[in-house]
């Protein structure tokens, strides 16, 4: 999930008011954590399912993306495709809002403090604001991953209170919320480089290039172009996918460490090194590394697609532009 400022066309220069400038944080803290739900929301079920083939969940480890669509509502309910949504929502939203603002703030200090700027300050920026996001949420998302990977009838935890308590006093306190940080963080750094790196330099291109067949007058402010709607679709599902290509071995070994001791394998997942070795070892690339990337591949489309159409509105209802 990741967005780029917008394109101001030709004409006189856009300076804030005192009321934009002191609440510009609190508005595009807003309009990334409606973002960041709507996506979730929309590939919740496809999310569940990722993880129970990420981790090889004994109850459907034989099936493939379609099969354990079909199957966990058939075993589960319609809702055990949702399985984990709550917490994913108390997380995603000060996710995203965390993510757009470092992105902004990190932007704007690599090009005035470091004097760095071009298509290279979107890729550092993201990475940063990428990392950032995830070390302020981290427990949560650990949280979201146990209860999502739980099967009705073989259930350890009651909800996310009770997920909070039993991993504090069983798996070693703090420590236990934050185990698969470091491929988490690894892996972030060049998902959400790339996700920002390839939408921004797709959306400056074409506003550059062709901006009356790709852009459009901001809603808010007429002297700011913005893409189209099915334009940003287009580029975040781009950007996305060419993110998630890179860096799925990484998020399949923080899911693995992130389970714990959920899974029977669990001693061989102690650090990323041989979780990565061991996933290799036992299930191969295309079975282990990279087992549920076509999955990742239909998520990352339409994901990518909301957040970004989402934030643009957004930015256009709460005036960011």
């Amino acid at each position: 999930m990741a967005t780029e400022a917008s394109v101001s066309s030709p004409g006189r220069p856009q300076i804030p008011t005192p009321t934009q400038r002191d609440y510009y944080w609190v508005r595009s803290f807003v309009a990334g954590g409606v973002a960041g739900c709507c996506a979730k929301s929309t590939i919740a079920p496809l999310d569940r399912v990722k993880i129970l083939l990420q981790a090889h969940s004994p109850h459907y480890k034989d099936l493939g993306v379609i099969a354990t669509l079909k199957a966990v509502p058939k075993k589960e309910g319609f809702l055990g495709l949702y399985k984990g949504n709550g917490a994913m929502m108390v997380r995603i939203f000060p996710y995203g809002a965390i993510q757009f603002m470092a992105f902004d703030n990190y932007k704007k200090f690599l090009n005035k403090r470091l004097g760095i700027s071009g298509h290279i300050h979107r890729l550092l920026a993201g990475s940063m604001a990428g990392m950032t996001a995830v070390i302020c949420t981290y427990p949560l998302d650990v949280v979201r991953a146990r209860l999502a990977f739980q099967v009705t009838g073989h259930h350890r935890y009651t909800g996310i209170v009770n997920a909070f308590q039993t991993i504090y006093l069983k798996e070693g306190g703090y420590s236990g919320f934050y185990r698969g940080l470091t491929p988490t963080l690894i892996g972030m750094a060049p998902y959400a480089g790339f996700s920002f790196f390839t939408f921004g330099t797709l959306k400056s291109l074409g506003l550059a290039h062709a901006p009356e067949l790709l852009g459009r007058p901001s809603s808010d402010n007429p002297d700011v172009l913005v893409l189209k709607p099915q334009v940003n679709l287009l580029c975040g599902g781009i950007a996305g996918a060419i993110a998630q290509t890179i860096s799925y071995p990484l998020d399949v070994a923080r899911r693995r460490m992130q389970l714990g001791s959920v899974l029977p394998d669990s001693e061989k997942c102690s650090s990323l090194t041989n979780t990565l070795k061991h996933v290799y070892s036992q299930y191969g690339i295309k079975a282990g590394l990279y087992r549920g990337l076509s999955l990742n591949y239909i998520r990352c489309i339409p994901s990518q697609a909301v957040a970004f159409t989402t934030y643009e509105f957004m930015k256009q209802v709460l005036h960011l532009n």
